[in-house]
């Protein structure tokens, strides 16, 4: 048998953690109901992910097909679900483990932040230099999370008529969102949206509804708003199922997802953009992209 574990990163706030299973129960239709489908947390949250594991095998797992819900890869995905893993192919030497991708730079997460735009109001299609959008991820210690975060905010930057798309993180690192928001200020919006690059609700979007309004006393002439996080977006189960499927088939590929040449012809020819860097097999030191483990 064959089953898909998902990972979701785990929340002091239990409705951020119902989301998240609620969120997979709604996936499930889309996937082959000969797949068991199983739910775990990193933290705050049970099952664990060894728990996740175990219940898998005791159900009659002989695969296991391992996919974070993580928008960027960072400690997480590169050493904890990894670690995880390497664990579980001591304790079930019989089972067959792979290691799916995080959500990663991918196009249509970028759709999803242009919907939440646009739900909020705003008109994409025309020039606006007084707006400005401050894209607000989680922050960490890891560089290389914390650069696609800046890679994503251009990219948006690219896909917009604005004339700021600030990159600004809740914490760890800089610049902070209230730095970001002071920066903006001072050149010269008139209105600023802040778009939470959350998966789902928790402390820190709590805690940032707070803030806007703390913004809106300090910087009265200046107006501000908050768009929603991705949440039940349809096209966030088309990412997963994207990573789910790219699992399964085996399909180790550096990230091509945003490849504007692949976005634009595959209508018309079979995409082999990725053969073009080759096949990158990851170790778990590293845990970037796919890591299988088997033995």
């Amino acid at each position: 048998m064959k089953a898909i574990l998902f990972v979701g990163h785990g929340s002091q706030d239990p409705e951020g953690n119902e989301e998240v299973r609620h969120f997979i129960n709604k996936m499930k239709p889309s996937l082959d109901t000969n797949l068991l489908i199983e739910t775990c947390f990193l933290e705050f949250e049970k099952p664990t992910v060894p728990e996740g594991i175990d219940t898998c095998v005791k159900k009659g797992a002989t695969q296991v097909f391992i996919i974070p819900i993580m928008l960027l890869q960072a400690g997480h995905s590169k050493i904890h679900i990894p670690a995880c893993i390497d664990s579980a192919t001591e304790k079930y030497p019989t089972v067959q483990f792979t290691y799916g991708r995080p959500i990663g730079i991918h196009d249509a997460a970028l759709e999803i932040c242009m919907d939440r735009l646009q739900d909020i109001g705003l008109n994409l299609t025309t020039k606006d230099n007084d707006t400005a959008i401050i894209l607000l991820g989680r922050g960490g210690s890891d560089p290389d999370a914390n650069s696609d975060l800046y890679k994503i905010s251009r990219l948006l930057w690219e896909k917009l008529n604005y004339r700021l798309v600030e990159p600004a993180f809740m914490g760890v690192t800089n610049p902070l969102i209230n730095e970001a928001v002071e920066r903006c200020v001072l050149l010269g919006a008139k209105k600023v949206v802040i778009l939470p690059y959350f998966l789902f609700t928790g402390i820190l979007i709590k805690r940032l509804e707070k803030m806007i309004q703390s913004f809106q006393q300090k910087y009265q002439n200046c107006e501000f708003a908050l768009a929603g996080y991705f949440g039940f977006h349809e096209k966030l189960k088309t990412i997963l199922m994207d990573r789910v499927e790219e699992a399964m088939m085996g399909d180790v590929k550096m990230n091509c997802d945003t490849c504007q040449y692949r976005l634009g012809v595959m209508e018309h020819i079979e995409h082999h953009h990725h053969d073009h860097h080759g096949h990158h097999h990851h170790n778990h030191e590293h845990g970037q992209h796919f890591v299988e483990v088997q033995k």
